[in-house]
């Protein structure tokens, strides 16, 4: 299988500066023992706290509002910046449990997923599969939902932590095919053509070299265009990827859209700016689940001024 091999344990992980690290994922790991209804408690309480505290993250959210978002009066960006700072305390339990989860954890969180014939009828044809989607709150533990369904693999960017690095894809690894580095292309690739399912948001600033300057909610979005590339070398279909939290603890929603039709195009920033159209809806139906706090629009056409 290509990917990222399994991470070996080394004595490096256990020297006194790691410590720290340590007790965090301890904590992640207790943390996920909980039941679903408990962490969503937990949740509610820790994004009360979040919402309160003056963090330089908040700044960067109402920014992203007031730009994504002009139509909204300032008390009603207010209030979505407010309910977006408050879902980071139920992104950290989600995390919690998409990491470190039993399987019978999540067997128990309430689940619906549509559109599965999309994939279906994919794979009745022999190809791959991209499932596009967008950075949401709860996209580890949706990732997780939809494994339990059907086999995908993901793309990612190394941890800075390597405890957390060995901790974390260790744990993508027992759910997922594979697990790509973001630069790994050619092994992506290579997973596609053999009708894999690869699951892939690239709606992050990623200050790359293969970036274009599309539109995100009307505003100039430095975007990578690997989705145009991994389509065409691939033939993969591309099929939009939703989730998002349903309310009072009732668990997730996940749907997958129709295959994008004449995907991918000759023209690479005319594809991108069609991955952002499609992300930029999903995030039209629940934009305080989006992750704001992010500086999307840090990098800026030659000339214009920075945001942030």
């Amino acid at each position: 299988m290509p990917g990222t091999p399994r991470p070996t344990f080394t004595r490096a992980l256990l020297s006194p500066r790691q410590w720290p690290a340590w007790l965090g994922i301890g904590v992640i790991w207790l943390i996920a023992r909980l039941p679903y209804r408990t962490l969503m408690q937990l949740g509610h309480g820790l994004g009360v706290i979040v919402q309160r505290v003056r963090s330089p993250r908040r700044k960067v959210a109402a920014t992203n509002v007031a730009l994504c978002f002009p139509e909204l009066s300032a008390d009603e960006q207010k209030r979505l910046v407010d309910a977006n700072l408050h879902d980071i305390g139920l992104m950290m339990m989600e995390f919690a449990l998409g990491w470190m989860g039993s399987d019978q954890a999540l067997k128990r969180v309430p689940v619906t997923i549509e559109g599965m014939e999309h994939l279906q009828a994919a794979r009745m044809q022999g190809k791959g599969v991209l499932l596009v989607g967008g950075h949401f709150s709860h996209l580890e533990l949706c990732a997780r939902l939809v494994s339990q369904h059907m086999r995908i693999a993901g793309m990612y960017r190394q941890m800075d932590s390597a405890v957390f690095e060995y901790e974390v894809l260790r744990s993508r690894l027992d759910y997922a095919d594979a697990m790509f580095d973001k630069d790994d292309i050619r092994g992506t690739v290579k997973y596609l053509r053999g009708g894999g399912t690869l699951w892939y948001a690239p709606d992050q600033d990623m200050r790359s070299k293969d970036n274009a300057f599309v539109p995100f909610f009307g505003v100039p979005a430095a975007t990578i265009t690997a989705t145009h590339h991994l389509a065409r070398l691939s033939k993969a279909v591309v099929i939009p990827f939703f989730h998002r939290r349903l309310p009072d603890g009732r668990g997730y929603a996940l749907r997958l859209g129709a295959p994008l039709t004449d995907f991918p195009s000759d023209d690479a920033s005319a594809d991108t700016a069609r991955i952002n159209h499609c992300i930029e809806a999903m995030v039209r139906e629940a934009p305080e689940q989006y992750l704001w706090v992010h500086k999307r629009f840090k990098t800026r056409p030659e000339g214009f001024p920075p945001i942030y």
